[in-house]
């Protein structure tokens, strides 16, 4: 399966007093490339999340963000720590006793002191543990949302692939005859030129001629590129590195094919080739 280095995941979940979220993000880029924002209470974290996120993904500029964030926790979950009453309302009796107009503490003083409501905690083993699980959550999702569009690339690509092999199929066969009448032209300027083109050094030289414009390479190895193009697609894996060079070589051969143009219909099919091919080596960039 082809991997697009492009995807997207988040997932979250709701702990005791607490909101645990984690979303990746991905994009193309040459290597290799994680950032990892964390909060300081997961710091600790980052090391095993960084080896975790790389020992699945190979490519591509990735962002990990965590977010923890603190809930206000419900009715059913308020507790109100007696022994922190007791030392305020020890406390408040000897301010008392030393200033007796003084006005007593009220409920809702107490209540907003603080530890007298004890929230509801996560200890931090367990919220390591959550993480990691949300990871693994994450990191599923964003492999599937890449292989998702690395199967719109790789039909992309396919149909790219079609269009070349409709432009050579249109060159290959008038190869011969652009071959002869290059030759038959030429010789007809040797003529112009007062020369005779039947003289054994000049026949060398017009084949040496007819020779550099000879496309019939150039058509051969543009086949045998998109066959090898159609097997990297099939096989599948980390092939960005490997179709990009092919991307390099389909590019080279229309060049060519385009500097030996002895014909009108020749260059425009080169030119057709250059725009398919760089349109492939633009999807290529986002493949794994």
């Amino acid at each position: 399966m082809i991997l697009s280095m492009t995807g997207f995941a988040a997932v979250a979940a709701e702990l005791p007093g607490v909101s645990l979220s984690v979303e990746l993000r991905s994009v193309n880029h040459r290597y290799l490339d994680l950032q990892i924002r964390v909060p300081d209470e997961l710091r600790a974290q980052e090391s095993l999340l960084r080896e975790r996120i790389a020992g699945e993904l190979k490519r591509g500029k990735v962002e990990c963000r965590i977010s923890l964030n603190r809930t206000t926790p419900g009715a059913a979950t308020l507790a109100v720590d007696a022994a922190r009453v007791g030392q305020l309302s020890a406390a408040a009796d000897a301010v008392t006793r030393r200033a007796p107009g003084v006005a007593p503490l009220t409920v809702a003083e107490i209540l907003r002191w603080p530890g007298v409501l004890a929230e509801p905690t996560v200890p931090p083993e367990e919220l390591a543990r959550h993480v990691q699980t949300l990871v693994a959550q994450a990191l599923a999702d964003l492999a599937a949302s890449r292989a998702r569009e690395g199967e719109k690339l790789a039909t992309t690509l396919e149909e790219r692939c079609a269009a070349i092999e409709i432009q050579v199929a249109r060159v290959a066969p008038r190869i011969p005859e652009l071959h002869a009448a290059y030759v038959e032209k030429l010789g007809a300027r040797l003529r112009e030129a007062g020369l005779d083109p039947d003289q054994d050094r000049l026949k060398q030289e017009l084949a040496l001629f007819a020779t550099k414009v000879d496309v019939a390479e150039e058509v051969q190895r543009l086949t045998t590129h998109i066959i090898e193009v159609r097997r990297v697609l099939k096989a599948g894996g980390t092939a960005g590195k490997r179709l990009d060079f092919l991307m390099q070589e389909l590019h080279r051969e229309a060049n060519t094919l385009g500097s030996k143009s002895v014909d009108a219909q020749l260059s425009q099919a080169s030119l057709e080739l250059k725009v398919l091919i760089e349109q492939m080596r633009e999807q290529v960039q986002n493949i794994e």
